[in-house]
């Protein structure tokens, strides 16, 4: 998730301030490397970029001063290519031309810059925005016009992603949209693009929203858009939005929470073809199959995806991994490790305090260290031999929702990757979680009322889905105020029974393989007058035990595969229920008491 923007004026101004504005709106897109360029008629590009935030390369390189009629702005958040000077963005061709920038994965990029380099092509950087670039200078280079040249590009280029591009001696620039957001804005004056819709609201009001596969071009006060199969016109006339620039930050949305919670689709098959096609997955695998020990350390959310994954490295790669709270992990494991031994630290910030602590005591010892990491150019990301980038963008909600599926879904295809098995059923992620997302949203209404009025419940699980439950109670703790108790199932019964009273809620998360179990826990609280809210696929064992059941669609996956990805969407109806409750408790669900994003301290 990086964030562009392109702009067209009428005439030849001091541009730098209006780029050094739009940078700050985009800035929760990307913080690695700024960069940005303006585009004469004639002369060459004046391009400025480096490593840092907004604020501190636009004073550094002087973004103040930059002048033309169009310019190219990009703020990266790293995925292909460490954070550099060199992987900054905007990206110039071979000849320095063209200049162009990216948001977005191109999932073949290291096969390209391969094709580019041995065509001749000057290659400077690892980073797949240089691809785009490359890819329509290719065509150009054959003698197409600019838009063939990027309908052809498109074809080349795999993933999701947006791009911008421009060149000497025109008036326009060009953008192209490909599964990454992309909007454009118009005044008489002025045209622009960018990846959000507020980036651009006080620039204007009056939009173009472009769609996938759709090619536009863009000069001062005007713009033309064609498709990228055909190359025939799309007729689009611009509309006016109304909405507050609150309400467009969330996407339409009431909350950032819930915003994101719609998001863990478009992410996790992001995340998947990101995996797919990086470099490091292998030694990753590697290393972990040599390893003596395995060991998930990490801190609240982070540790229960990293629960989760060690149920998955043992049922599918037939490894025991030790899951374990990165304090503990100091006082109960540190004194035993070896360099046989490998860690994988978690932490969606990367700079949670306690995981790098015990990064810190580990290297002493000479432990493998690996990382499942959100930001990336953070400590943990350094400290780690490999890693995995959890591609998630910038979480704005303290509840973390997407960042939780990630690690889970970073976890479960590493897991098949150790144990042999094929990956290609988990192109169908993003379809499963909006489609569980669609059938949840429509039950949780019926549900909601029958727990809010409690300040304490239970939340259990069994074998995959205990780390669930676990997260779940955490979701209704943050948001709710309510105390709520994750646990195992079975558990239950040894003392926590004695809780139940009429009425007393207690939800059940029962996965395919574990529902006869969960049944048995389900009777035990129905008979002594509690409220059992079940959470799993349609069973009529579920149906005539629970007083309450939320149906996860059964998906359409591998029977071994089936009970694993459930777990992981049984997480959805926990995090819309938590959401809902807060709300009708009357709280804030994005910024909950007491809370932060990031602990930085001990």
């Amino acid at each position: 998730m990086c964030g562009i923007f392109g702009i067209v004026t009428k005439k030849e101004q001091k541009l730098g301030p209006t780029l050094i504005e739009v940078g700050h709106r985009l800035s929760y897109r990307g913080y690695d490397t700024v960069g940005a360029a303006t585009i004469p008629q004639s002369g060459k590009v004046d391009l400025r970029k480096d490593v840092g935030k907004v604020q501190e390369v636009a004073d550094r390189l002087n973004f103040q001063e930059m002048v033309g009629q169009r310019a190219i702005l990009q703020l990266r958040w790293a995925t292909f290519g460490a954070p550099s000077y060199t992987n900054a963005q905007p990206h110039l061709d071979s000849d320095g031309d063209m200049v162009g920038a990216h948001n977005g994965n191109v999932v073949n990029n290291v096969e390209l810059r391969q094709q580019f380099i041995a065509e001749g092509m000057t290659v400077r950087s690892e980073n797949d925005g240089e691809s785009c670039v490359h890819a329509v200078e290719r065509y150009v280079g054959q003698g197409d016009d600019i838009i063939s040249a990027i309908r052809k590009a498109y074809h080349d280029l795999e993933g999701d992603y947006a791009f911008v591009i421009g060149r000497l001696g025109e008036d326009r620039l060009y953008a192209i949209k490909k599964g990454s957001g992309l909007v454009a804005g118009i005044t008489d004056d002025l045209t622009c693009i960018a990846s959000d819709l507020p980036s651009i609201l006080p620039i204007t009001r009056q939009i173009v929203r472009l769609q996938d596969g759709e090619i536009i071009t863009f000069w001062a006060g005007g713009y033309e858009i064609h498709n990228v199969e055909d190359g025939s016109r799309i007729e689009r006339a611009a509309e006016m939005v109304e909405n507050s620039m609150e309400v467009v930050q969330k996407g339409g949305y009431d909350h950032f929470m819930l915003k994101e919670i719609h998001e863990q689709a478009q992410v996790a098959g992001e995340l998947f073809h990101l995996l797919e096609n990086s470099a490091d997955i292998e030694p990753m695998i590697s290393r972990l199959r040599a390893a003596r020990h395995i060991y998930i350390i990490a801190c609240g959310t982070s540790y229960h995806a990293g629960l989760l994954g060690s149920v998955y490295f043992a049922n599918l790669a037939g490894r025991v991994t030790i899951p374990v709270l990165a304090p503990q992990f100091i006082a109960h494991y540190v004194p035993t490790v070896s360099p046989e031994d490998v860690g994988i630290f978690v932490s969606q910030s990367g700079e949670t305090k306690d995981v790098l602590n015990a990064i810190q005591v580990a290297e002493g010892r000479g432990m493998g260290v690996l990382g499942l990491v959100n930001v990336v150019g953070s400590s943990l990301m350094r400290a780690s031999e490999y890693y995995i980038p959890l591609a998630c963008g910038y979480e704005i909600s303290v509840p973390a929702t997407k960042t939780f599926t990630n690690q889970v879904v970073g976890f479960l295809y590493l897991a098949l990757r150790m144990g042999g098995h094929d990956t290609a059923a988990l192109a169908n992620l993003p379809r499963w979680i909006d489609e569980t997302i669609e059938a949840v949203e429509r039950q949780i209404p019926d549900v909601e009322g029958k727990i809010s009025p409690w300040d304490d419940l239970y939340c259990l699980g069994y074998g995959l889905t205990y780390p669930i439950a676990l997260e779940g109670a955490l979701k209704l703790k943050e948001i709710t105020y309510a105390h709520c108790e994750g646990m195992l199932s079975t558990e239950f019964k040894h003392g926590p029974l004695s809780a139940v009273t009429d009425g007393y809620p207690v939800i059940f998360i029962a996965g395919p393989d574990d529902t006869s179990l969960i049944v048995s826990g389900i009777n035990e609280v129905t008979c002594r007058g509690g409220r059992a809210i079940a959470i799993g696929e349609e069973d009529p064992r579920l149906r005539a035990n629970a007083n309450d059941l939320i149906v996860i669609p059964r998906i359409n996956a591998p029977d071994w595969l089936r009970p694993h990805v459930d777990a992981l969407l049984s997480v959805l109806p926990l995090q819309l229920l938590s959401y809902r409750i807060s709300l009708a408790r009357g709280f804030d669900p994005d910024f909950p008491r007491n809370l932060s994003k990031t602990l930085t301290v001990d």
